[in-house]
C-alpha cells in the first residue's frame, strides 16, 4: 500500500478521470481541473512518478502505471460510494455531497467503507426498507428537529410491513425515542 498525501490522492483521482475521458492526462488539463498552478502540478507529478504511480516526463502526457491505476481506482471508488450515500440516501445536494466525499475519501478506512456499502445494499434490498423508506426519511426527517414524533411514520411502516408480510407487529414493542 502506498502512503500518499490526500493532496497527491487528489492528483491521482484527477489523472484517473482525465485518462478515462481522453486516454491520457496533460499537466495543463490537470491544473485546470484542480484549479491549481502548473508549477504545483509539475511538483506533484514528479512525486507520483518517483513512487511509480504514473508515467511522466516533462512536456508530455501523463498516464497511470498499473499500480497507479489500482490506487486511483480505489480512491475513485471511495469517492463514488461516499458521494452516492450522501446524495442519494441523506439527500445532501449533489455539489455539497461531492465536496464532502472528496474530503472524506482520504480518511475513511476499508472496514468503515465496507460497512457503509453493506448498509446501502441493505437499504436497497430489504423489504422493510427500500426506496419508499429512503424517500420517507428524506421527506420527513431531512431537517434537524423536523421529526420530533415518529409515531405516524412507524404506523405507516408497520402497515406496509403487515401488507407485505401478512403478519402482525405490536407497535408498543417499538421504542420511538
Amino acid at each position: 500500500m502506498h502512503e500518499i498525501s490526500s493532496n497527491l490522492e487528489d492528483y491521482l483521482e484527477t489523472i484517473f478521470t482525465l485518462e478515462a475521458a481522453h486516454s491520457v492526462a496533460r499537466a495543463k488539463d490537470i491544473a485546470e481541473q484542480m484549479g491549481v498552478q502548473r508549477a504545483s502540478v509539475t511538483s506533484a507529478l514528479q512525486k507520483l512518478a518517483k513512487q511509480g504511480l504514473i508515467n511522466y516526463t516533462p512536456y508530455s502526457s501523463v498516464t497511470l502505471t498499473p499500480e497507479g491505476f489500482r490506487v486511483a481506482t480505489r480512491i475513485a471508488h471511495r469517492h463514488k460510494v461516499l458521494a452516492d450515500f450522501l446524495h442519494r440516501v441523506l439527500n445532501i445536494p449533489l455539489k455539497l455531497a461531492e465536496e464532502t466525499a472528496c474530503r472524506l475519501e482520504h480518511d475513511i478506512d476499508d472496514q468503515s467503507l465496507e460497512a457503509l456499502i453493506r448498509f446501502v445494499r441493505f437499504l436497497s434490498r430489504c423489504p422493510r426498507t427500500g426506496a419508499d423508506w429512503i424517500a420517507s426519511f428524506q421527506q420527513s426527517c431531512s431537517e434537524p428537529g423536523s421529526c420530533p414524533d415518529c409515531t405516524s411514520c412507524i404506523e405507516q411502516c408497520l402497515s406496509r410491513q403487515r401488507n407485505h408480510c401478512g403478519t402482525q407487529t405490536n407497535p408498543s414493542s417499538l421504542n420511538t425515542k
